[in-house]
C-alpha cells in the first residue's frame, strides 16, 4: 500500500484474522483524492484476503474530512466542481462498499472526525472512541452540502429530527455524546485494543447474517440513492459564490484549519 494507508492482518484472541486499515496521510488524514484511492485499494485487498473482520483507524486525529484549502484553491482556478468530482463520489462509494461487504468493520477513532469523514464511522459496525474524539459537520460554516452519509445514513440511526438539528446547529458532539446517541459503542483510552477485544467476542456467523438482514437490497438501494443526491447537492453548493466566500473566511480566521 501507499504511505497514505497502511494495511496488515492481526490474529484476534478468538483465532480469527482481522484486516487492519490505518490512515496515515498528511494534514490529519484529509480526504484528498490519493487517500480515497488508497482506501479503495485497501478494501480491494480486504475483499481478497478472506478476513471477515476489519479495523479502521487513524492517528492523533482520525480524519478531518475534505481539505477546504484544496477546494478553495480549485474554486479560485474555476475548477471547484471538477475537484469535487474527484473527492465526493469516491467517499460516497467507500461508505456504500463498507455497508455492503460481508465483513464486520470496527472503527477506532481519536481526535477530530469532521465533515464527510464521519461517514466512515456511520458505515462501521462497531465504533470505539478515545475520550478526546469528537464529530462536527462544519457544512454550515463553509457552505458545503453534507456528504459521507450525513443525510443518507445518519437519519437511519438517530432519526430525521435529531439529524436535522445537528446539521443546522453545526454542533460538535464529543465521545460521550456519540455513545449516548448510539453512534459509538465505548469510550476507551486504547480504542484500538478495545475494538480488537470486542471483535474477538463476536459470533461472526450471526453477526454477518444480522448485517446482511439490516443492509438488505432495499435499504442499500435507498442509501445509494441518497448518497447520489448528496453528491449532486455538494456539486451545486461548491460552485456557489457564497460558498467560496465562506471558505475564504473560514481559512482566514483560523490559525489551525480543520478540514471538512
Amino acid at each position: 500500500m501507499t504511505g497514505l494507508v497502511q494495511t496488515s492482518v492481526t490474529c484476534l484472541a478468538s483465532g480469527v484474522d482481522c484486516f487492519q486499515i490505518a490512515l496515515s496521510a498528511p494534514r490529519a488524514n484529509a480526504l484528498e483524492p490519493d487517500l480515497l484511492a488508497a482506501l479503495h485499494a485497501a478494501l480491494d485487498k480486504l475483499e481478497t484476503s478472506g478476513a471477515r473482520t476489519a479495523l479502521l483507524s487513524g492517528g492523533k486525529n482520525f480524519s478531518t474530512g475534505g481539505d477546504v484549502g484544496r477546494f478553495l484553491e480549485a474554486a479560485e482556478n474555476s475548477q471547484a466542481v471538477e475537484y469535487a468530482r474527484k473527492v465526493v463520489p469516491a467517499l460516497q462509494s467507500l461508505v456504500l462498499r463498507m455497508i455492503g461487504m460481508p465483513v464486520i468493520f470496527g472503527c477506532a477513532a481519536r481526535g477530530a472526525v469532521t465533515g464527510g469523514a464521519a461517514g466512515l464511522l456511520w458505515a462501521s459496525d462497531l465504533v470505539m472512541l478515545s475520550a478526546d474524539a469528537f464529530v462536527q459537520p462544519y457544512y454550515a460554516t463553509v457552505g458545503f452540502a453534507p456528504d459521507g452519509g450525513w443525510t443518507a445514513l445518519l437519519p437511519e440511526f438517530i432519526g430525521l429530527p435529531a439529524t436535522r438539528r445537528w446539521l443546522l446547529a453545526d454542533a460538535r458532539r464529543d465521545a460521550d455524546d456519540l455513545v449516548a446517541l448510539g453512534l459509538a459503542d465505548r469510550v476507551d483510552q486504547a480504542p484500538e485494543d478495545k475494538a480488537f477485544h470486542d471483535l474477538a467476542k463476536l459470533d461472526l456467523d450471526v453477526a454477518l447474517e444480522t448485517k446482511a438482514l439490516l443492509w438488505d437490497a432495499q435499504r442499500k438501494t435507498a442509501v445509494q440513492d441518497r448518497l447520489e443526491a448528496e453528491t449532486e447537492a455538494f456539486l451545486r453548493r461548491i460552485a456557489a459564490t457564497d460558498t467560496h466566500t465562506k471558505m475564504a473566511r473560514f481559512l482566514g480566521r483560523q490559525e489551525v484549519t480543520p478540514n471538512v
